[in-house]
Order: structure tokens, then sequence, then C-alpha cells
């Protein structure tokens, strides 16, 4: 931004440049729906905090998993595995692709 002044210093004109920078945060605001009882619980667990500081604090991020994690699952329940399996061979068998006309 550029604002343009006049300074008079001595009996002389002069013209300067002052320049400056603006910076302006934008902070997104959601309105969302709560029951009386949902909001008594949450004020009443605020203390001095926001309830947006509260809200993060009790509600976790959903992170993603390691497939790695999966490993070895059903390592105990290997005759469980077995019949998932088989499960899911016969009904690989039993599907049928469709043609259409058109």
């Amino acid at each position: 931004m550029f604002i343009g002044i006049v300074v008079l210093f001595e009996g002389f004109l002069i013209n300067r440049k002052l320049y400056i920078c603006v910076y302006a945060y934008a902070y997104m605001v959601k309105v969302i729906s709560l029951s009386e009882e949902a909001y008594k619980r949450l004020k009443s667990v605020k203390e001095n905090k926001s309830f947006s500081e509260v809200i993060i604090e009790f509600v976790p991020l959903k992170r993603k998993r390691d497939i790695m994690e999966l490993f070895g699952v059903f390592k105990e329940n290997a005759g469980e595995w077995k019949e998932i399996e088989k499960k899911i061979y016969e009904d690989r068998r039993k599907f049928k692709l469709r043609t259409y006309k058109i």
C-alpha cells in the first residue's frame, strides 16, 4: 500500500513516499448447533479457555494408520482367517459379470 504525503520542513515543501506493510489474518469461524445439555457440559469444562481450545483438547485428530499395524492380526486366529478366506473365494466364484446392450 502506498500513501503519498507532503511534509513542510523549515519552510521547504518536501514530497515523501510512505510505504506501509499490512498483514491481515482471517480467522475462519463456523457456526454449530448444540443441545442445551451439550452446551452446559462444554461450558462446565471450559474454565478460562475458548470453546475451540476445549474441543481441540478433548477431540483427538484422526490419524492415518500404517498398514503394517495390521500385520499378524490373525496369527492367533488362523482358523478364523481360513474361514474368511474361504468365504471370499466362494463369493468370487459366484460372481458373474453382466453385459448390457446399448
